[in-house]
């Protein structure tokens, strides 16, 4: 083995593992925003959010 195999392994490896956290965070940012529709949908709102007449 040379050191070149270990050199590509790891930068192989690093770049997997951002690939994942990447996509892995992307789908769960769809799922969060899908999630805050269906609950708006239902009519819930969040509490920071402020209604016309400042209730």
């Amino acid at each position: 083995m040379t050191q070149a195999f270990y050199v590509y392994g790891a930068y192989g490896f690093a770049a997997l593992v951002t690939i994942a956290a990447t996509l892995w965070t992307w789908a769960d940012g769809r799922a969060r925003r899908s999630e805050m529709a269906t609950l708006e949908a239902a009519g819930i709102r969040r509490r920071s959010a402020r209604t016309k007449d400042g209730e």
